[in-house]
């Protein structure tokens, strides 16, 4: 007697793909519920304060903005600034400043890792040239200051000058990590910290600023953005091992650039294996082939790379729920957690 056929059916991955996509638009719907007609202002605001009479800047400017993000950095200032008090003028060209010097620091990146490709898309430097990349990140920066000066808070426009130092200094230091022979997590983590999770951290802190919060709850807030941007950081190069048409970037363009990352930093650390070591050393003096850079992202994921700096990031996602005051609204609260839940469960 035969028994039954035990078949397995598989959901076709196109329904797959549409599920997430859908959880992930009602995610960022709830995300922009507490400050829906405030997020609708901040955009205009933030189209109005670029513009340009020259046509080469102003197409330059128009291409950038058919590219922008979904602002999850302007979003995290106004559920902040919703947070602990009403959303002022001042919230609002904080968080213009932090996005326009966000952009203006993405515009240098790209010349710096001579890069081609920005959130899946051709890259300024790509299109137009160097020269040009260079000279508009400057104005954007440039707009960026003037916005903060327009808030008419010192604190602010500290936080954002503060902040554009950071990032300065985070390209630097992961410039000259190239040349370093060991595998720092610590130096990894401080590279974040001045660069993504800077720029997390400030908005939280700018929006908590912007609606006159003491230094302890601004300080407070700022470490939630940390925690944030870390999380947010560790995801993104989990993505360099993944291929996927979603991705803005190919799969291992970090190496291509000569970056190591947490997932290969861990498994380097913890099997010693000399021969990728040297592999590795190579990878960073840029001179490992497409084939050596392959055979190590299997290598890192063979051994457990990408589980590790997942649970890392799911520890920087705790911390951060951890910390949300218990005083606030519930539509803040759950807000702010679909916030920070979206940040690790992201595609892209």
């Amino acid at each position: 007697m035969h028994g039954k056929s035990t078949k397995k059916y598989r959901i076709p991955r196109f329904i797959i793909t549409f599920v997430a996509q859908k959880l992930r638009m009602e995610r960022l719907e709830q995300i922009k519920r507490p400050i829906s007609a405030e997020f609708e202002v901040f955009k205009q605001k933030f189209d109005a304060s670029l513009q340009s009479s020259n046509p080469l800047l102003d197409e330059v400017i128009r291409f950038i903005k058919q590219r922008k993000g979904k602002m999850m950095r302007p979003m995290l200032a106004l559920l902040m600034a919703k947070m602990y008090g009403e959303i002022e003028e001042s919230t609002y060209y904080a968080a213009i400043s932090l996005e326009l010097l966000h952009t203006a620091s993405l515009v240098h990146d790209d010349v710096v890792d001579e890069s081609d490709k920005r959130r899946g898309q051709s890259s300024v430097n790509a299109i137009y040239d160097n020269k040009v990349s260079v000279l508009v990140g400057d104005y954007l920066l440039a707009t960026s200051l003037t916005n903060a000066a327009l808030t008419m808070d010192i604190r602010l426009v500290e936080l954002v000058s503060h902040l554009g130092q950071q990032l300065s200094e985070g390209e630097i230091i992961q410039l000259s990590n190239t040349n370093a022979s060991d595998f720092s997590e610590a130096v990894y983590f401080d590279v974040i910290r001045k660069k993504t999770a800077a720029l997390f951290s400030t908005a939280a802190e700018a929006g908590a600023k912007s609606v006159h919060s003491t230094d302890e709850i601004a300080k407070k807030a700022a470490l939630i953005g940390e925690l944030i941007g870390i999380a947010f950081q560790i995801k993104d190069d989990i993505f360099d091992y993944n291929a996927s048409d979603e991705l803005g970037k190919p799969t291992g363009n970090d190496m291509k650039e000569g970056k190591l990352t947490l997932p290969a930093l861990y498994v380097l650390n913890t099997y010693q294996d000399s021969s990728m070591v040297d592999l590795a050393l190579k990878i960073r003096a840029l001179e490992a082939s497409d084939e050596e850079i392959a055979r190590f992202i299997d290598y890192v994921k063979q051994h457990g790379g990408l589980e590790y700096a997942s649970q890392v990031m799911v520890d920087y996602r705790n911390q951060a729920l951890g910390m949300l005051p218990e005083a606030a609204s519930q539509e803040l609260k759950d807000a702010l957690a679909a916030y920070i839940d979206y940040v690790i469960e992201r595609k892209k």
